[in-house]
């Protein structure tokens, strides 16, 4: 019985994070906005300085360098813990496991490196 629960609650944890994660965007929204009416209400000018403060927040430059250095290196622990396991198929298995994350890692690096070139050139 409680093998079963395990799936069950792994998934349920994980509906409940994305549940929150939305939510708490949803409500960051919310206030933006309303401090945006209270702003209008009091009469006050809205410059589009104060509009770009309260809203989303710029991307960092780097973002995508350390969303590709995140995903190399999760790629690069299960290789080693592919070595690290003395069965031969748990290597393949891992190392298989750890072509996603590899490739992932490979595409944030591209989209640096490029991202960087396009916006020096502007």
């Amino acid at each position: 019985m409680a093998e079963e629960l395990i799936p069950i609650v792994m998934f349920i944890s994980m509906a409940l994070v994305i549940i929150v994660w939305l939510y708490l965007r949803h409500r960051t929204r919310v206030e933006t906005q309303h401090t945006f009416r209270l702003a209008l209400d009091k009469g006050n000018e809205l410059s589009p300085e104060f509009i770009k403060q309260l809203g989303e927040p710029e991307p960092d430059k780097d973002r995508d360098l350390r969303r590709g250095l995140i995903w190399l290196s999760l790629a690069v622990g299960l290789v080693l813990i592919g070595f690290a396991v003395q069965e031969p198929e748990a290597l393949r298995g891992l190392l298989a496991g750890a072509a996603l994350p590899f490739c992932i890692g490979c595409a944030y690096m591209i989209m640096y490196r490029y991202g960087a070139k396009r916006e020096s050139s502007e």
